[in-house]
């Protein structure tokens, strides 16, 4: 008999679900049944641990394991659970797509007949039919004759049937980095058009606006960027509830709503079909050309070109979904585009312009092309990105109203196994649609590093090259093109030898990342027997799961602003005590060392929030904040103190520039080691923990010996420093190109941090360049010998250390240190691999 196994964030709806299944057949009747939900009775979350130990119970006494998952990181969980269990098992299970409700009962009832693993995973697929068939198709807006209401989004008027009522307002600032950008205000769209009422939301800054706040494109448009100061209005029956539900959206930095213990939420991870990770590819290109030829379309009558536009739309949209069931990674992304398709602001000028006499395809793209238009104008190159999934609605719709709906997924089935994927742009559609198990890897003309196609194209594990590109403009199907992303080399029909030379970058790279995945749990040890300890960047307590199988030795930042970034007000010490002490289990209980409130800048808080700043990345945030908020400070050195006594932690303090800073830390965590230790009784008066500080600006290299006399490790952040050293605005596409990391400016700080500190004294690496492979014989020979890095890359990381050896990393490292650039180190790093 097949036995199923029940993942999901709530204990209580496991359980329920479970119960209901069972009663459909009889207790006695049921097959093996486990529940992995919840984090305990009442905290939301998925524990990947929790779900293999289910998996094992169940399959103890059964033929086949059947997974239901509800959603978001509870695939990951199974995912990664699959990973913790014997292999043997995991030939035996079976994670399904299947609704958790409408698949569980027909998944135990077919279960219970004995139907094989196969019959029982379709019985759970196709648990919506029912439902389906009585509702007469998908809900939504697109399934309905374009007469009906639900075609056409509530304008503003029909969305309130209370105007006359007097308006209320509220004001909020945007804390998140990139402003109210594509996800954000898809959030916030959609929970506007949830009330009955009219909303509005002005920009206090820059005068811009009102704005409809239930038009995703209004609001995208307004550009408000990080720290602007917003005030939303609403009239209506029900605008008290829209304006305070805002306001509360804003306040989480437009995070679904918390529940249990501050968190962030866990990272979706791939869908099942997930490409090689690496950042070199080599096949034959396939181009895949998006312009849509719309002057052979033969228009109706207005009526007839209404009903084609709706029928574009409801198969657009149709499409989105299901990539969004299948790519739970992108489903932000194209909920955003979902949310386009539906915009008042949108969809009324196409339904004008038909009704003009215009046929559809062209009218959707004026409409569109426009709101690209507008995106491209703005002054914020993130913003800017955004007309990116515009001209993909576009690409989308005309697509189906030349071609027809099986023209979209025609496109990415027509992509040969082991091409390369030449595009203009990639946009999120696509990215999500391509095969990333037979795609060898896709190059872009055009579109930058940080648009959306991009991220979903990485997440799923595609190789890419972006921004090819005349070189690239000129490719045509059937032309080897290779890369390597990580030298910026892009090579068009390639002659044997460097063909040859690219094949051999890939094979290794390949044979490398399986060594490294099967030899994760070791020691990374240099071939000279230098330790270099490997630990973990964690956000969150999924983080730290998933670190620890990837060989994680404890983590080397906890990045506390982020950990609690979604709470509505300051956690208290008890609860932040406990996340710490979760994530340290989760661990293994190795070491976990906590950052403090690292605030300000572009890391605002909204429950910790510092002084109105025309450059607030050179002013008050984090040590220097925490001066304005003691309190806080105080709360959470007793978090990290009470955790102490439970596993092995470290702290250390972020933004430091003057030894007074570092003194004035020290004092207020005695007194929270005394209080804390007072409560633990005589016998552990003292808490044991060790200390630090982050080494992020140029004067703190400097003057490292001074600052950390008396500490046990100082920890590098190279993403500060290598922008405050070089002047450059991470964030600034202008400039992007200078903040280099691997810059002989900030490796000379680098080396100066390693020589000068006291004796005893450890240093570390915890900034991007710890999760660059490529850089570790580097760092290694600066004398660093710990890292961490990004989960993902740690195996990978411990390889290369493996691979390095320390005399020999310390001869290159002077190499560089002389270098002319960071290009010149590049170069010098890639002829040493």
């Amino acid at each position: 008999m097949i036995g199923i196994v029940v993942v999901s964030h709530s204990r209580a709806l496991g359980d329920a679900v479970a119960a209901l299944a069972k009663e459909m057949v009889g207790g006695d009747k049921a097959p093996a049944l486990a529940v992995a939900a919840g984090l305990d009775e009442t905290t939301f979350g998925t524990d990947a641990t929790a779900v293999a130990s289910a998996i094992e119970e169940v399959a103890a006494s059964s033929d086949g394991v059947l997974v239901l998952v509800d959603i978001g990181s509870s695939v990951l969980s199974a995912e990664l659970a699959c990973e913790l269990v014997d292999p043997d098992l995991v030939e035996r299970v079976r994670i399904s797509s299947a609704p958790l409700v409408e698949g569980m009962v027909p998944a135990v009832v077919s279960a219970a007949s004995g139907a094989s693993l196969d019959e029982v995973a379709g019985e759970a697929e196709e648990g919506l039919d029912a439902k389906r068939a009585h509702l007469g198709g998908s809900a939504g807006f697109d399934t309905q004759p374009r007469s009906s209401a639900a075609t056409q989004p509530a304008s503003d008027d029909a969305r309130s049937s209370a105007a006359a009522q007097p308006a209320v307002s509220a004001e909020f600032v945007l804390t998140d980095p990139h402003g109210l950008h594509a996800r954000p205000a898809a959030k916030l769209v959609a929970l506007v058009r949830s009330y009955d009422a009219r909303v509005t939301l002005t920009d206090l800054d820059t005068g811009a606006g009102p704005v409809s706040a239930s038009s995703l494109s209004k609001v995208a448009t307004l550009n408000a960027g990080h720290g602007a100061r917003l005030q939303v209005a609403a009239d209506g029956s029900q605008a008290d509830e829209a304006v305070q539900a805002v306001v509360e959206l804003a306040a989480r930095n437009f995070e679904d709503a918390p529940t249990g213990e501050p968190q962030t939420p866990a990272p979706s991870g791939p869908p099942p079909s997930s490409g090689s990770g690496l950042d070199a590819a080599m096949g034959p290109a396939y181009v895949l050309h998006h312009e849509v030829n719309i002057e052979d379309y033969q228009p109706g009558s207005p009526s007839d070109e209404h009903e084609r536009s709706d029928g574009a739309v409801a198969a657009v949209a149709d499409a989105i979904r299901r990539q969004r069931d299948t790519d739970p990674a992108a489903a932000d992304i194209l909920d955003a585009h979902l949310a386009l398709l539906q915009d008042e602001a949108v969809v009324a000028p196409v339904a004008e312009h038909i009704e003009d006499g215009r046929p559809a395809p062209s009218a959707w793209r004026a409409v569109l092309q426009g709101l690209a238009a507008d995106f491209e104008a703005l002054a914020d190159p993130y913003q800017r990105a955004r007309a990116q999934d515009v001209r993909a609605m576009e690409r989308q719709l005309l697509t189906v109203l030349v071609d027809g709906p099986e023209a979209l997924a025609a496109q990415a089935d027509s992509v040969p196994d082991g091409a390369i994927v030449v595009v203009d742009e990639l946009d999120p559609a696509t990215a999500s649609g391509l095969d990333a198990g037979a795609v060898a890897g896709v190059v872009t003309m055009r579109g930058g590093s940080t648009g959306h196609g991009v991220i979903v194209a990485r997440s799923r594990g595609i190789p890419i090259f972006t921004d090819g590109g005349d070189a690239a403009s000129d490719v045509e199907s059937g032309t080897i093109v290779g890369f390597d992303a990580s030298t910026r080399l892009l090579v068009i029909d390639p002659d044997a030898a460097s063909a040859e030379r690219l094949r051999d970058t890939i094979a290794r790279r390949e044979a490398d990342a399986t060594e490294a995945h099967h030899r994760a749990g070791e020691p990374a040890v240099t071939s000279d027997h230098a330790p270099v300890r490997v630990g973990a960047n964690i956000t969150s307590r999924a983080d730290a799961v998933s670190a620890a199988a990837s060989g994680a030795e404890g983590s080397g930042l906890v990045r506390t602003e982020i950990l609690f970034g979604s709470a509505p007000a300051l956690p208290l010490a008890r609860e932040q005590a406990e996340a710490f002490v979760s994530i340290g289990r989760a661990l293994h209980d190795q070491p976990i060392t906590i950052r403090t409130w690292d605030v300000g800048g572009d890391k605002p808080l909204p429950f910790l929030p510092g002084p109105h700043e025309v450059n607030p990345m050179l002013g008050v945030r984090g040590l220097r904040l925490m001066r304005q908020h003691a309190e806080a400070f105080d709360a959470q050195l007793e978090a990290v103190c009470a955790a102490a006594e439970q596993t092995p932690v470290r702290v250390m303090f972020p933004m430091v520039t003057a030894r007074e800073e570092v003194d004035w830390a020290l004092e207020r965590l005695a007194t929270a080691r005394s209080k804390v230790g007072s409560k633990l009784g005589p016998e552990k008066a003292t808490v044991q923990l060790e200390v630090g500080i982050m080494v992020e600006v140029p004067a703190a290299a400097l003057r490292i010996a001074e600052l950390a006399a008396g500490l046990d490790f100082v920890s590098i952040g190279t993403n500060d420093l290598t922008q405050y050293t070089l002047a450059t605005d991470r964030g600034n596409a202008g400039v992007s190109e200078l903040a280099d990391g691997l810059d002989p400016a900030v490796l000379q700080l680098i080396r100066r941090v390693a020589v000068d500190v006291p004796d005893g004294v450890e240093v570390g690496v915890c900034g991007d360049l710890a999760s660059r492979v490529d850089a570790v014989p580097l760092l290694v020979g600066l004398g660093i010998r710990e890292l961490s890095a990004v989960g993902p890359m740690i195996p990978r990381i411990k390889q290369a250390v493996r691979r390095t050896s320390a005399e020999e990393a310390s001869r290159l490292a002077e190499r560089a240190l002389r270098a002319s650039s960071a290009r010149a180190v590049r170069e010098l790093l890639a002829a040493h691999r």
